[in-house]
């Protein structure tokens, strides 16, 4: 496991802010350092964000994902309030730089930094990183602030499979 720092003392979410995860999931960690070092955030209740997850446990194998909702990105918010998103609109993508400190990309700039992981054809794709990231942005928050009406919601965390839980993180 990769090493992170103590987390900051900071304001906790509003418990009305993020809907609950379920509990089924694995149990979440007492600190940063327990953490895995590659996670996917993501919106639990998106259908379009778990059809991603589901995919992208076939594709990533050192990937980890946890819901925006759950203790895991709850305690990652604390110790990185001011890089880490209140809201559940946003994919992160948290992982360790090249001299193994915390990483946090949002939005269009963690969809490129998970496809250059997953690599083959499309890590190709995460060339797509060099356009301007207000653009980029820009087409992920239009996605974003549509996949309800496009994909539909969930009414809760999907509880991952038996083969997922060990990559699944509350």
């Amino acid at each position: 496991m990769t090493s992170y720092p103590a987390p900051m003392a900071s304001a906790s979410v509003p418990p009305t802010s993020l809907p609950p995860a379920p509990s089924a999931l694995a149990a979440p960690a007492a600190s940063l350092a327990d953490l895995p070092p590659r996670i996917v955030f993501f919106d639990g209740v998106c259908a379009f964000c778990d059809g991603s997850i589901r995919w992208l446990m076939d594709r990533g194998p050192r990937l980890c994902f946890a819901p925006l909702q759950g203790e895991t990105a709850a305690l990652v918010r604390e110790a990185f309030p001011d890089r880490f998103p209140k809201d559940i609109d946003t994919l992160v993508y948290f992982r360790p730089d090249d001299q193994g400190r915390p990483e946090i990309s949002l939005r269009s700039a963690a969809i490129f930094e998970i496809l250059q992981e997953i690599g083959g054809i499309l890590g190709a794709v995460a060339w797509l990183r060099w356009l301007p990231r207000g653009l980029t942005d820009w087409g992920y928050r239009v996605f974003a602030r549509n996949r309800y009406g496009w994909f539909g919601q969930l009414e809760s965390c999907r509880i991952p499979s038996p083969e997922e839980q060990a990559r699944s993180l509350d």
